[in-house]
């Protein structure tokens, strides 16, 4: 299909407009071939997912977190290497960060919370304008040992957790990747407990005083599942052949 009609798809279903992000440009970041038939996807923009595309003959590359943060850059050293990798194979580059993590059905949070099963589903955690966090039920109270198990089985992570909550968990808060920040807003909704990616020293204390359990399963564990859930919307919609990359970071 053509590029154009592709990009004004991926658009407007992840509301790319809609968004002020620290992502300095969600959307088409470099223009290669004017069509697409093979898209490869990952978490980053980096020489490896970039390779791994090249080498797969694919025209696009599609991943949560791009080229481009806080503002222009030269493009100079690692940035002027990864552009000219994707221009020379012709490979098209579009990013989508927060539209990502915040889609409603293929975003990474939305993914996680039907991984885990959740219900009576709502929103919290105004982060740059939107409300960036999931929370719900699961479905039946756990501990924080066996809902790590459980993590860890859906996302192939190793999490770690600071059980400063009550011992069982029927209402758990979801932020993907740097969500540690938002445990206050978790509390606020009534939640037993946050699952996000990183773990963060500015909130072990509040976050203990409050009695709300930190889950962290990975910065990059939590934000496979909406670069995944994309790529099968677009084989879906428009018969296209899309494969995940995998490149753990383990953090």
């Amino acid at each position: 299909m053509l590029l154009a009609t592709l990009k004004n798809f991926l658009d407007d279903e992840l509301d790319i407009d809609d968004f002020t992000d620290d992502a300095s440009l969600n959307g088409l970041q470099v223009e290669g071939s004017g069509k697409v038939s093979k898209i490869t996807l990952a978490v980053d923009a980096c020489d490896l997912s970039i390779k791994k595309a090249a080498r797969g003959r694919s025209d696009m590359l599609i991943v949560h977190h791009g080229l481009f943060w806080g503002g222009s850059e030269p493009i100079t050293g690692i940035l002027k290497r990864r552009i000219a990798r994707l221009l020379k194979n012709g490979i098209s580059l579009y990013a989508a960060h927060l539209p990502l993590d915040f889609h409603r059905e293929i975003g990474n949070n939305a993914q996680i919370a039907a991984m885990l099963k959740m219900n009576d589903i709502s929103y919290f955690g105004n982060y740059m304008v939107k409300e960036i966090g999931i929370c719900g039920k699961l479905p039946r109270p756990v501990s924080t040992g066996g809902l790590s198990r459980k993590i860890n089985r859906i996302l192939r992570t190793q999490v770690k957790s600071n059980p400063f909550g009550p011992s069982r968990i029927e209402k758990l808060a979801i932020v993907s990747g740097s969500g540690a920040s938002l445990a206050s807003e978790a509390v606020k909704t009534g939640c037993d407990a946050l699952l996000t990616g990183e773990s963060s020293h500015a909130v072990y204390h509040p976050s203990r005083e409050e009695g709300i359990t930190l889950l962290y399963a990975g910065h990059y564990a939590t934000e496979t599942p909406g670069v995944k859930a994309l790529g099968k919307l677009l084989e879906k919609k428009f018969n296209l052949k899309t494969k995940f990359v995998d490149i753990p970071t383990g953090l």
